[in-house]
């Protein structure tokens, strides 16, 4: 796959729902969105591929909005399909499509080789989910140095596609968020310094999703600046990332895993917002 069979795969939901764009990426990319389900009860956010080499999750939710579009679920979710669109296309097609030669070098300086397959930082080399103003530079594999992984960037929220997700986050309002990526079939819940009470609802949350995907709910621990982390201690509501696949699956997932994400997924909006 390349980027623009990529971006003809999150076009193809315009069969389905309105895309609408939340906002753009350093070089000016736009970042997809769709509505389905009701616009009254429980709104969701559900967004994917922050991390660039996670583009199978942009997959999983063209086919989730395509089931969802004729399927009632009791509320409405909000699926951002692409909020790393630089790195995914830095994934997909290398260093060759940027314009200018000194941000293909420093990328390329950055990344060490020409195959971006394992990348997932943004143009800037900025790690987008540790880049959330929430306890930010305190995570355990937190750098400080540009990276194709993990780097936080030099202030929180210094990135124009944070910026974006955090600005629709407010004018959405959500009852929750799901964040999903790669691999290992795990849901994780929680941020430190969350309140009891808070905490105890996110579990059972969890735990409900646990059910319906067969995946381990795991309490977040050493983990911050992610946009899950982001949503609970601003907005104390319900947020979760949910990573897709096995762990014995290779980076990139491959979309031969996506039938498979479907029928795991499927029942997770509804579930959600119970």
């Amino acid at each position: 796959m390349n980027y623009a069979e990529y971006e003809e795969r999150i076009n193809s939901v315009k069969n389905y729902v309105e895309l609408f764009t939340v906002g753009y990426s350093l070089l000016s990319q736009p970042i997809y969105g769709g509505h389905v389900g009701s616009s009254s009860g429980r709104q969701v956010i559900v967004q994917c591929a922050i991390h660039a080499r996670e583009y199978v999750t942009t997959l999983l939710a063209v086919e989730l909005t395509k089931y969802y579009a004729t399927t009632p679920f009791g509320g409405g979710a909000y699926f951002i399909y692409n909020m790393n669109p630089d790195g995914v296309r830095l994934v997909l097609d290398g260093a060759e499509f940027l314009p200018c030669e000194k941000q293909r070098d420093f990328l390329l300086s950055v990344n060490g080789s020409e195959d971006f397959s394992r990348y997932k930082a943004n143009a800037n080399a900025v790690d987008l989910n540790t880049n959330f103003d929430a306890k930010w530079g305190g995570g355990a594999s937190n750098l400080r140095c540009p990276a194709p992984e993990s780097f936080i960037g030099y202030y929180p929220m210094s990135e124009r596609e944070v910026n974006a997700l955090a600005a629709f986050t407010k004018r959405i309002s959500p009852y929750a968020t799901i964040s999903y990526h790669t691999k290992g079939e795990v849901i994780y819940y929680g941020f430190d310094g969350q309140k009891e009470d808070s905490l105890a609802r996110d579990e059972a949350i969890a735990y409900r999703l646990s059910a319906v995907t067969g995946y381990t709910p795991i309490l977040t621990a050493q983990s911050t600046g992610g946009y899950k982390d982001w949503c609970i201690e601003k907005y104390d509501i319900p947020s979760f990332t949910i990573e897709v696949a096995p762990n014995n699956a290779t980076h990139p997932v491959g979309e031969e895993y996506l039938p498979d994400l479907f029928e795991q997924n499927k029942n997770v909006l509804p579930t959600l917002i119970q």
